[in-house]
């Protein structure tokens, strides 16, 4: 193998291939500008133009979330069925899991956040756009009953396109559902921080992600229910620039902070104290 390397060098370098290495780019879908990739991704996937927080793997956002080695997920192999005989449906979920190494499109359990135990949800958009179907609302309702059961805070890192089509009504359902164990982590007195990312969408923007006691947008990214599209045909009118984006539902109301990824995980871990969690003392671990 080595060898067959050092004959293309060689040939190249006799041929006298003189093409300048061009580093591969990134080109931001906010600002339109282009960067260094390997800058992009040193970012954490941030635009050094514009600062638009691109989108994270589930696995990518618990190791810059979590305390290292903190996370034990939970119904890790729980895994969807048919119920509308889909075409091509059980095909498309066996392709991404083997692809992606996720059953579905949410990771949850539990974990600490500088040493403070925290229930944890993260959305998947890699699989099948983060929609939520039966898995999705079923690993987040057993998700609060477990915390309302341990008296755990909930933090949700939502990304979706919304419900999932080739599960019809049923994925309609989990609107309800999951919107039903929220409130009632809510009435045991269980702290929920809703972590909106790009894009949160449909359904899931209608159901859980805005049921957050204290909801937060990173910058730059898409929150909304509908489409641009579809709703400047409704109504007829033109639309802001910044229509849907984090800034814009900051300054309506709708989201309560914005906070960049660098400083997310301590803003977390303020919030937690804030609200009477705080990390766990030797003894606390080891029952």
């Amino acid at each position: 193998m080595l060898e067959d390397i050092f004959k293309v060098v060689t040939k190249r370098f006799n041929d006298g291939d003189k093409e300048e290495y061009k580093p591969p780019m990134f080109k931001c879908p906010r600002c339109s500008q282009t960067s260094p990739l390997i800058r992009y991704e040193e970012l954490h996937r941030v635009c050094p133009q514009c600062n638009y927080h691109g989108r994270l793997s589930a696995a990518e956002r618990l190791a810059i979330t979590v305390d290292k080695d903190s996370f034990r997920e939970m119904y890790k192999d729980m895994k969807g069925t048919d119920p509308l005989e889909f075409p091509d449906y059980k095909e498309k979920q066996s392709e991404l899991s083997d692809s992606i190494g996720i059953n579905d499109a949410v990771v949850v359990g539990t974990a600490t956040i500088k040493g403070t135990p925290v229930m944890l949800g993260i959305m998947d958009s890699r699989y099948m756009m983060g929609s939520m179907g039966s898995v999705v609302g079923e690993k987040i309702t057993r998700a609060f009953e477990y915390a309302t059961e341990k008296g755990l805070p909930v933090i949700m890192f939502t990304a979706s396109g919304g419900a999932r089509m080739q599960e019809g009504i049923v994925s309609l359902m989990q609107m309800a559902k999951t919107s039903g164990a929220v409130q009632l982590h809510s009435e045991a007195g269980g702290l929920y921080i809703s972590v909106m990312t790009d894009p949160t969408t449909g359904g899931v923007t209608a159901s859980f992600a805005s049921l957050g006691d204290i909801i937060i947008a990173e910058p730059k990214v898409l929150i909304g229910f509908a489409g641009r599209r579809v709703i400047e045909g409704t109504i007829r009118q033109k639309l802001p620039e910044d229509f849907q984006l984090a800034e814009f539902m900051h300054e309506k109301g709708f989201v309560d902070m914005i906070v960049e990824r660098r400083k997310l995980k301590s803003v977390l871990s303020h919030l937690l104290k804030l609200h009477g969690f705080y990390p766990q003392s030797a003894s606390e671990k080891e029952v």
